[in-house]
């Protein structure tokens, strides 16, 4: 009993102290985002050839993904310290298009890429379909002997 005592106050402060490091990289990334709008925020007052605009739409997807990455810290530590599963196959789709947007050109990236995001899709479906919920965020089911009273 007093190892798991023991472990439970270890894996208290471990939590802790994890929660700080990823305020910590939260905040990082917040700076990082402010500075890619004020980049975006320059490239946007000149004048717009097709070389700016590819600018600026990397600057507006590399936005995107700070802001996925900052979500996916707070997801991380509201769900008690994890991802469900939907939600990183959710994020990999998103990514997957945002690459399909600013890619140009090359036929054969665009047909994997496609297939890739209809890969994940199936994923999805096939998950939905098993009726396995615990990759929507599993919470631990209470022992049923101890509600018959």
């Amino acid at each position: 009993m007093k190892e798991e005592q023991r472990f439970g106050i270890m894996k208290k402060y471990v939590n802790w102290v994890l929660d700080i490091v990823l305020g910590v990289l939260a905040l990082l990334i917040l700076i990082f985002m402010i500075r890619q709008l004020i980049d975006i925020g320059t490239f946007i007052n000149k004048p717009m050839t097709p070389k700016n605009l590819s600018i600026v739409m990397q600057e507006v997807v590399a936005f995107f993904m700070l802001f996925e990455f900052i979500m996916m810290v707070i997801r991380y530590i509201q769900e008690g310290h994890h991802i469900p599963i939907r939600y990183l196959i959710l994020i990999c789709i998103t990514a997957i298009l945002r690459q399909l947007m600013v890619l140009h050109g090359d036929a054969v990236q665009t047909l994997l890429l496609s297939v890739s995001i209809l890969s994940l899709v199936i994923v999805l479906f096939v998950l939905n379909l098993s009726g396995n919920k615990s990759y929507v965020g599993f919470k631990p089911h209470t022992d049923d002997r101890q509600e018959i009273k």
